[in-house]
């Protein structure tokens, strides 16, 4: 066999997690003898029919998910929780191999979850890291099928808010796919309905998680990423949310971003401004918020008494 079919396949595999196919190996000149020989020696590893990882590569959760969408054949992609993970989604596993395609004809395997189906058209497939997967829009639909809708509220929130997708996108996804019974529609069709006249979006997960909490504990929605400004207009503060007919204004206290003597004095003057220019700040914890924010609605509470 000569070392620049070796070099080239190995070229080849290293772009794409240390897999490829038969046909990527013929391709490269290999025979199948060739392969079978590879596969005895331990040299190659042969995951599924007709895809092999190829020995020096380093394994990775990309590889197992590349090799499995290569086995499903033609317009089978990455989806639900493994293409939350490739677009960085809340929801996203990488523990779990999950793809949809039109028919896996392939024997059942530990770890990898797959979808059979006929409504996937190429319109729903892109390309993230070589990896083929659904789109944005078509995976938060997917989404729905499969976790929390308090999950697929995070991800429709991070993913507007990094510019994958609109909420007119979605829109039309849901009026091309949202079939009735179809899985995840009703789910993703709640969320945007929630947030329909939202007139910002909340920029992090615990964000979101706080107005989650606000409105499991039956409060009216407040705006998100509000911009505090005192009686001059002169801007003193944005915040993570706020009710600005009370002026009461809601930070979610990060430990990972507000530790630190010099930090600790800087939140401690921005609070002090949000004070003097007549609004009441309050502070959400993650551990509060995780635990069903009873102290942060009690001292809402009491804020909204003193305001009313």
């Amino acid at each position: 066999m000569a070392n620049a079919n070796r070099r080239a396949l190995a070229s080849f595999s290293a772009r794409h997690f240390g897999v490829a196919t038969l046909a990527h190996a013929r391709s490269f000149g290999f025979t199948e003898r060739q392969i079978e020989e590879l596969v005895a020696s331990g040299q190659w590893e042969h995951p599924y029919e007709q895809v092999y990882l190829i020995a020096g590569a380093p394994r990775s959760w990309q590889g197992n998910l590349l090799a499995a969408c290569w086995a499903g054949g033609f317009r089978a992609a990455a989806s639900h929780r493994s293409a939350a993970a490739l677009h960085r989604l809340p929801g996203g596993r990488r523990s779990l191999v999950e793809l949809t395609c039109p028919r896996w004809r392939r024997a059942r395997h530990d770890g990898v979850r797959v979808h059979e189906t006929n409504a996937i058209d190429i319109v729903d497939l892109t390309y993230v890291d070589a990896i083929p997967v659904s789109t944005p829009e078509r995976t938060l639909l997917d989404l729905g099928a499969v976790c929390h809708e308090s999950v697929v509220e995070m991800a429709v929130d991070s993913a507007e808010n990094r510019g994958l997708v609109t909420v007119s996108g979605l829109r039309r996804a849901l009026q091309r796919l949202g079939r009735p019974g179809r899985n995840g529609a009703g789910v993703l069709r709640r969320v945007l309905d929630q947030q329909y006249g939202r007139p910002a979006v909340p920029e992090s997960e615990m964000e979101t998680m706080l107005l989650q909490v606000l409105r499991r504990n039956g409060l009216p929605e407040p705006v998100p990423q509000y911009e505090v400004r005192d009686a001059c207009g002169a801007f003193i503060a944005r915040v993570d949310a706020a009710y600005p007919d009370l002026r009461i204004a809601i930070d979610y206290d990060s430990v990972k971003h507000h530790s630190g003597r010099k930090q600790l004095i800087v939140d401690s003057e921005r609070r002090n401004r949000i004070w003097a220019a007549g609004w009441f700040p309050l502070t959400a914890t993650v551990v509060d918020l995780k635990a069903g924010g009873v102290v942060l609605c009690g001292a809402l509470a009491g804020a909204r008494r003193r305001a009313s």
